[in-house]
C-alpha cells in the first residue's frame, strides 16, 4: 500500500499496539507473544498489522507524547531475547510481572528497564566483533539523533526526570564545554543507552522480518508535532517557535468546535515551517526515513495539520482564543515524494476537514479514514458508512481512541444511533451481534483496506477501551489475556476474507488453463447471464 493503491488491492488488518501483547515482563514487548500474534494474524488471513507509535514515552505513557521521534521505546525491548543472545542471565529475569493483566508501566520502568540496561553493559563488555560491527554500522547510520538522544536521557536520569528547560543553562541551551564534559565523564552511560536503541532495532527488525515470512505489513503512526519535552526540540531548539528562555510563544491546541466548547490543549510547540522549507525539510526527511525503517505504512495522525493548524498562545488555559494558521503541506509531501517516490501514507482525515485538506491528501493519493462508529447520528455523518466510500480509503470499525464496538453499543449510543445501525446493518437481538455486524459492513465495503481493532475481534466492552481522550488516567494500559486469541476468531475471520476478497488470494500459474473457469464465470455474471 503505497500512496493510492493502484492495483486497487484489497487487505485487511487487525490494530494493536505492542504494549498490549501478553509478554512476560508486565508489559507487552517484541518477545514470544508478538510472534504468537502474528501467526494468528495470518492464521485469520490478516495481511496487516497497525501499531501506535513505537516512540519512548515520558508522563502518562502516551505512545502520542514521545521523548523523541526517533528513538525505540526500551521497554518494547524483550528480555527473553536477550536471554536467548546470551546477554543477560535467565536467572536474572526471574520474578517480574507475569503475562497477564494490564500493562504496567511504572513497574516496567522500575523493574525491567535496569535489566535492559545491564544486558547492554554485558554487550559493551563481551560483545564478539562481528556484532560490535554491526553496532557501530547501526550508530553510524543513526548518526543524526542517536548520540544526541542518549544525551537527553542521560541528563534527564541526572536531573530526576525534570524537562530539559529546568536543567541548568549548561545543559539546557547546550553549551558546547558542558556537553565535552559529559561526553567525557558518561561515556559508559551514554555507550549503553546507545546498545539499548541498537536492543530495540535488532529486535523489531527481526520480528518485521518474520511479519514478511508471514505475508504480512505493518502500518506504523507519525503525529505531526512532537512533545516539547522531547530530545527534538532540546536538540533543535531553532526549528521551533521557542522565546529567549526557550519557552514556546505559540502552541498547537485543538479548535474549539471540535471535541467541546473550550477545545483542549496539545501543548506542542509549532514548528518553524519557514525554516524547515528553506533546508529543504531535512528533519521531515529524516524522519520518514527512520519511520520508513520501522513501518511499511505510515498512518500521519491528525493530517489536518499539514494543512492548517490550530495555534494559540502557549499562556493561554483554553484552544479557545485560537486561530488556524497556514502549513506549507503541498510543499513538503512534494519534497518527501522527490526523496521516497511513491508515499506510503495513510491521512487521518476525521473531524473538521476542509476542501483544502481532502485536497491534498487527494493530490498526493493518499487513503483517508472512516471510522463506522462515526456513521449513525444524522445523515451529515453518512460519510462514514459504507456506501459512500470510495475504494482509496482506509475503514475501522473504531479506533484506539473509541470505545470498543461492544462497549460502544452497550453505553454510548444515543436512542437514535441505536435504531440507524439497526436499520442500516441488522437487527441486534443481542448486544454481540453488533461486533460482527459492524466487521462484516467493514469487509463488505469497497474501501481497499479495513482494519479491526483486536478488541472487537475478541469481542470485549469498555473494560478493554485504550483511550480515553483527555482522561487524565487509565489509559493506553489494555492488554489481552494470554488465551484470549482462540483459533475460533481466526477461523472466522479468515472465512470473511475470503468472501470479501481480502485474503491475498492468487489464481494458479500452473498450466495454461489455470484459472480459466473463475475467469469465465466473472465474465458470465458481468454479462448478466446466469452463472
Amino acid at each position: 500500500m503505497s500512496g493510492e493503491v493502484k492495483n486497487q488491492e484489497r487487505l485487511s488488518g487487525v490494530l494493536l499496539h505492542v504494549t498490549s501483547l501478553p509478554s512476560y515482563g508486565g508489559i507487552g514487548d517484541f518477545g514470544p507473544a508478538a510472534y504468537a500474534f502474528v501467526d494468528f494474524l495470518a492464521a485469520a488471513k490478516q495481511r496487516m498489522w497497525q501499531v501506535l507509535p513505537l516512540s519512548p514515552t515520558g508522563y502518562g505513557s502516551s505512545p502520542y507524547s514521545a521523548l523523541s521521534a526517533f528513538a525505540g521505546n526500551p521497554l518494547l525491548i524483550s528480555l527473553e531475547l536477550l536471554v536467548n543472545d546470551g546477554w543477560i542471565a535467565g536467572e536474572r529475569i526471574a520474578g517480574l510481572p507475569g503475562h497477564d493483566g494490564p500493562a504496567d508501566f511504572e513497574a516496567a520502568f522500575r523493574l525491567k528497564l535496569p535489566l535492559i540496561e545491564e544486558a547492554a553493559g554485558n554487550f559493551l563488555d563481551r560483545a564478539p566483533d562481528d556484532r560490535r560491527a554491526t553496532f557501530q554500522r547501526f550508530c553510524e547510520h543513526n548518526s543524526s539523533w542517536l548520540q544526541d538522544y542518549a544525551m537527553f536521557n542521560v541528563l534527564r536520569r541526572m536531573h530526576d526526570y525534570a524537562s530539559w528547560h529546568e536543567w541548568p543553562a549548561e545543559y539546557a541551551r547546550r553549551n558546547g564545554d558542558a556537553l565535552s564534559k559529559l561526553l567525557t565523564d558518561r561515556g559508559r552511560e551514554l555507550a549503553i543507552e546507545q546498545v539499548v536503541q541498537f536492543f530495540f532495532n535488532e529486535q523489531w527488525c527481526v520480528l518485521k522480518g518474520y511479519c514478511v515470512t508471514r505475508k504480512i505489513r505493518i502500518m506504523g503512526d507519525v503525529a505531526i508535532f512532537v512533545n516539547y519535552d522531547s530530545a527534538d526540540v532540546w536538540t533543535h531548539p531553532e526549528m521551533f517557535e521557542l522565546d529567549e528562555d526557550l519557552r514556546p510563544v505559540r502552541v498547537s491546541g485543538v479548535p474549539p468546535d471540535y471535541f467541546s466548547v473550550t477545545g483542549q490543549r496539545w501543548g506542542n510547540p509549532l514548528y518553524k515551517w519557514g525554516l524547515l522549507k528553506e533546508r529543504g525539510f531535512d528533519w521531515w526527511v529524516a524522519r520518514i526515513r527512520r519511520s520508513l525503517t520501522l513501518y511499511d505504512v505510515i498512518r500521519l495522525d491528525h493530517f489536518r495539520g499539514f494543512e492548517a493548524f490550530w495555534s494559540i498562545p502557549a499562556e493561554e488555559e483554553t484552544a479557545i482564543n485560537g486561530q488556524w494558521v497556514k502549513a506549507p503541506g503541498h510543499e513538503l509531501f512534494q519534497r518527501l515524494k522527490e526523496v521516497f517516490g511513491e508515499l506510503p501514507f495513510v491521512a487521518e482525515d476525521l473531524g473538521l476537514i476542509t476542501p483544502e485538506v481532502d485536497e491534498l491528501r487527494e493530490h498526493f493519493g493518499m487513503p483517508g479514514m472512516r471510522i463506522l462508529q462515526f456513521g449513525f447520528s444524522d445523515r451529515g455523518a453518512h460519510l462514514y458508512l459504507p456506501h459512500r466510500y470510495v475504494p482509496n480509503t482506509v475503514v475501522y470499525t473504531g479506533t484506539h481512541d473509541n470505545n470498543t464496538t461492544l462497549g460502544w453499543w452497550r453505553d454510548n449510543v444515543s436512542d437514535v444511533e441505536r435504531m440507524n445501525a439497526q436499520t442500516y446493518l441488522q437487527k441486534i437481538d443481542h448486544d454481540e451481534d453488533i461486533v460482527w455486524a459492524m466487521i462484516r459492513a467493514a469487509a463488505r465495503s469497497v474501501a481497499n483496506l479495513c482494519v479491526f481493532p483486536l478488541q472487537d475481534v475478541l469481542h470485549l466492552g469498555s473494560e478493554a477501551r485504550m483511550n480515553t481522550p483527555s482522561a487524565g488516567a487509565g489509559n493506553w494500559s489494555w492488554r489481552y489475556g494470554s488465551n484470549a486469541v482462540h483459533p475460533d476468531f481466526a477461523s472466522q475471520l479468515a472465512e470473511l476474507m475470503v468472501m470479501t476478497d481480502r485474503d491475498g488470494w492468487e489464481k494458479p500459474t500452473d498450466g495454461g488453463e489455470a484459472g480459466k473457469p473463475v475467469e469465465e464465470a466473472s465474465k458470465r455474471a458481468e454479462l448478466g447471464a446466469n452463472v
